[in-house]
């Protein structure tokens, strides 16, 4: 039987953690790395690390890029760190009707449904229960997570919907004054979706350590299985630049 290839990912530049993975696919020509667990922990004052080669080359190859799926998770574009965390909430709720009208977003938007889980629900939003929580005092381990899969919009019949596939994320207190954040996916896919997926958390974790009084030290993701979408003849060019980059940059190849 021909199982799925386990995965495990120790990086500290968030490029070189998705370019390995991506060529632990196809060096080993399997479309799915099921499960997959994946650690960045090089941060620079909680700003993730990136290799500028890796990006745009996979950005050339999307056509797109990376900074469109991060945004669904947390829209950095609207963040001030000077400015209070409500300015932020408040200037997304105010331009969530545009970003509904976008296809993609038919089903909810990750960070919406993070800051408004429910619409005229006092509670609706996780984030600010969650620092209002740890700040006065409760560190609960528990407390500090938050939910996006609804079983009473998501439970559905449909053969694809898409979102979310993000189902939760969740913080965790390291040290004195660190923080981690990891996200859960029942499934990815490993070119279109999870650089973007990876950056995003990244992003979200640095606003919410910001907010902690801490700061980001690592981003661990989850996943179910991680799927390679795209034949193997379609992506040999990208897989060739990646495997170049590493070379150059002295990294192996993953174990």
């Amino acid at each position: 039987m021909n199982l799925p290839l386990r995965c495990i990912i120790n990086e500290e530049n968030l490029s070189v953690a998705w370019a390995k993975t991506f060529l632990e696919a196809v060096e080993k020509h399997r479309r799915d790395l099921s499960p997959l667990f994946l650690t960045v922990h090089g941060f620079d004052s909680g700003v993730v690390k990136e290799d500028s080669v890796i990006r745009e080359a996979l950005d050339r190859h999307l056509e797109a890029n990376c900074n469109t799926v991060a945004n669904t998770i947390f829209p950095r574009s609207l963040w001030n760190p000077n400015k209070s965390r409500n300015q932020l909430f408040d200037r997304y709720i105010k331009i969530l009707p545009w970003v509904r009208k976008c296809p993609a977003n038919r089903y909810g938007v990750y960070f919406e449904r993070l800051i408004a889980f429910q619409e005229n629900v006092e509670n609706g939003n996780q984030l600010e229960h969650i620092i209002h929580t740890y700040l006065e005092g409760n560190h609960r381990m528990s407390a500090l997570q938050a939910i996006i899969f609804d079983p009473l919009r998501d439970h559905t019949d449909q053969r694809q919907r898409g979102f979310p596939c993000l189902q939760s994320v969740a913080f965790s207190l390291i040290g004195k004054d660190g923080l981690s954040i990891i996200g859960f996916y029942p499934h990815q896919h490993l070119l279109k979706r999870a650089y973007g997926n990876y950056l995003g958390l990244c992003r979200l974790g640095e606003f919410m350590a910001h907010e902690f009084r801490r700061e980001l030290v690592e981003m661990n993701c989850v996943v179910g299985k991680e799927t390679l979408e795209e034949s193997m003849n379609t992506v040999t060019q990208l897989a060739q630049i990646l495997k170049s980059r590493l070379s150059q940059l002295g990294e192996g190849e993953c174990k």
